[in-house]
Formats: structure tokens, sequence, C-alpha cells
């Protein structure tokens, strides 16, 4: 145990690299460990949509936007897979085009860009969609789109290669042991590493480290699946598309005058009942990925979700698909679920253990969008950098 580091994070998904990016970027000495071969959870399971358009006002507006940037400077250094197509929202009927009416007006107050589209406009920029679905859309043109499953192995290759970030995967940490000064943290292969501060995040699984913490965390998680079509040949759908079942249910739009006195009992009950919103979005090679569903349990029951692919639910994602875009091929190629935490009264679950020890998890679907924002936050409480 002869380095010390300036902080030990624990889990390198979009929480963790970003703690250890910041952290790096303030030239402290910095250790990120995985437990796995790389990061295996919702970092690499979601769309990869970065949505601050649909981040509450405020503080995770805020953070979305700086994620954005930083994305896009990331990118300009050293490939990521980062797009800038902008984010699409479909309103299928007229209580959804208020809102998204009333959504941009907000956003021109607080100088975010967004332009409104008549359905017709929507239908030109949107190759396919169905113009007896689109009544209007809302479009801003500054968010981008990543691929997940390349994103955080890129970034990890950034950290290492760039920023002088020590990486270490197939490492699970079993203990965390805190003295006044400085924590040691030991692996189950029994490796110990030392630093001034640590940082667990790593999902749920900080119940292997503090299972009293955990328990009683008021922490749910949440079961999603997704679909990913063949390639599409000679086809192009460009960037973010997000539907009438999205503007229903993202924070932003909860925000809205109108939104109080919408009817959300009428359509679609099932869809509803398992969380059903159609998003989106065309990868690098062609194919369109579609979803996602949204099942629930509390953390310690997390095991009733199962391991399953429900098929009902993909079906149900495919029909209404099918309402809102014609694409050239239907065909699946493949199908996954995800499974992400989330605090069920708060936007995130941040608990310091002691002066040295600091759980940040539960940040739910807002991590690729907000997690750089929450680290950079945390880094300069902890080292005031």
């Amino acid at each position: 145990m002869a380095k010390k580091y300036d902080l030990i994070v624990v889990g390198a998904g979009i929480l963790g690299i970003f703690h250890a990016y910041h952290a790096a970027a303030g030239k402290l000495s910095v250790l990120l460990l995985e437990k796995d071969i790389g990061p295996q959870g919702a970092t690499v399971r979601n769309f990869g949509q970065v949505v601050p358009s649909g981040m509450p006002q405020g503080r995770w507006q805020q953070y979305g936007i700086y994620a954005t940037r930083l994305y896009k400077g990331l990118q300009e250094q050293f490939e990521l897979g980062i797009r800038q197509e902008g984010s699409t929202y479909i309103a299928s009927d007229e209580e959804e085009a208020a809102l998204l009416e009333e959504l941009h007006e907000i956003n021109r107050a607080n100088d975010y860009p967004s332009i409104l589209l008549t359905g017709r406009e929507a239908c030109r920029r949107l190759p396919g969609l169905k113009a007896g679905y689109a009544r209007s859309a809302l479009f801003f043109p500054e968010e981008v789109t990543a691929d997940s499953r390349i994103l955080a192995p890129r970034l990890l290759q950034y950290l290492t290669e760039t920023m002088g970030v020590e990486y270490h995967n197939r490492q699970t940490v079993i203990e965390c042991d805190s003295s006044r000064k400085s924590v040691v943290v030991r692996t189950a292969g029994g490796r110990l590493f030392q630093a001034k501060q640590v940082v667990i995040c790593n999902g749920s699984d900080f119940q292997t480290l503090f299972p009293d913490i955990f328990y009683h965390s008021d922490i749910e998680v949440t079961k999603l699946q997704m679909l990913e079509t063949r390639p599409q040949p000679s086809y192009t759908l460009p960037g973010n598309v997000l539907t009438g079942l999205t503007i229903r249910r993202y924070e932003s739009f909860k925000e809205c005058p109108s939104y109080s006195t919408m009817s959300h009992d009428a359509a679609y009950p099932r869809l509803r009942e398992l969380g059903i919103h159609l998003l989106f979005k065309q990868t690098a090679e062609g194919t369109i990925y579609l979803g996602d569903s949204h099942e629930y349990q509390d953390a310690a029951n997390a095991g009733l979700l199962g391991y399953e692919i429900n098929d009902e639910i993909n079906q149900l994602m495919l029909r209404e698909a099918g309402r809102i875009f014609d694409f050239p091929i239907w065909a699946v190629r493949r199908a996954w679920f995800g499974i992400y935490a989330q605090h069920k009264s708060e936007s995130l679950f941040q608990y310091s253990v002691d002066d040295n020890i600091h759980i940040v998890t539960a940040i739910g679907g807002k991590g690729m969008t907000g997690g750089a924002g929450v680290a950079k936050d945390n880094i300069r409480t902890l080292f005031n950098c």
C-alpha cells in the first residue's frame, strides 16, 4: 500500500467516470475501481440520449446543459461517438401540443434554444413519421446523441491515456475502513488501496459495503426493456426522437401550466401500467433503438423483477412504434433490459458515511444527462477545486 491517492472512486459507470474526470481535471491523484470487466449496468444499457430539455428547470437542466457542452468539447479531442443532431418531441394531440408551446416559452425565457414545428414540418424533419400522429413538434438543436455501448469505454480510455487516472477493473471492493484522515479500501482479491476520500458510485451494489444504509435508503430499482431493429438501408432518422407519452412523462413538462389539467387516464391504459413511452434513436450503423418500459420494485426486493424479457412489453412497444413511424425494416435484431436505481422522493441518493466516505447513486434515468454536473459539484465540495 505504498501509494496514497487523493480520491478513490468505486464504480466505473457514468457517475463514477465523471467524478474521476473532475478530480483529475483538478490535478488530484485518482484511482477508479470497477468490479466487472467494464461498466455493465444502466450506463451501457440506455438510449444514449442527452436531453436537458427533459430535465426540471433550474439545477438539473443546468447540469444537462453543462454535460452537453462537456461531451461536445471532449468529442473534439477524442472520438466518443457523440453526435449533435438535436432532440425532437412529437405531440400527438392538442393537450401535448399545448405543453410543447408552454415549454418553448419557458426555455425561451431561460435562453435555451428550441424551435416549434408544425406537424408537416416535423414529418419533413423525421422521415417516416406518420402525418396522422404528428400534431406538432418541438426541436432542441443543441442536444446530442451518444452510443451508450461505446461511450463509457472510450471515456475510460480518455481518462487513463490523457488525464492520468489509474483504472483497475475486476476489483470488487468489499470493505472501506475509515480513519480520521484517510480510507483503506480492500478488494475481494485482497488488494489494499488508500485515499483521502472515497466516493462510491456503484448503483445499488453499495449494499455489499453498507447494507444497513442500503436497506433503509428508500431506493427503488427500475427495469426497462428496449429493442433494436436491423440496419435500415438508405434511411436516416436524425437525433433523439421523443413522443407523446414521453411528453406526458418527463419532468420538464410537469412544470408547464396546463399539465395539471391533462386527461391522463383516457388513452393507452396498458402502456401506462407498464410505464411504456416511446423513444427512438438511430445508431451510427443504421439500426433503430426503440423503447422503453418501466417496472418498479423496492431495492430490497429487486430480484422480483426477474431476468426475463417480457414479450408482451416488446409487442406493445412495437405496435405503438408502428402507429408513429413507418420504418423500412421492422425486424428486431436484439432485445434487452436495463436496471437502474432511483430514490423515491429525491432526484439522487447522496449519503456521507463519515467525513471520508461518500455514497452517490440512484440518479434514475438522469445519469447520462445530469451525472457530469452532479460529479463536478461533489468534487468541488470535497476538494475545493
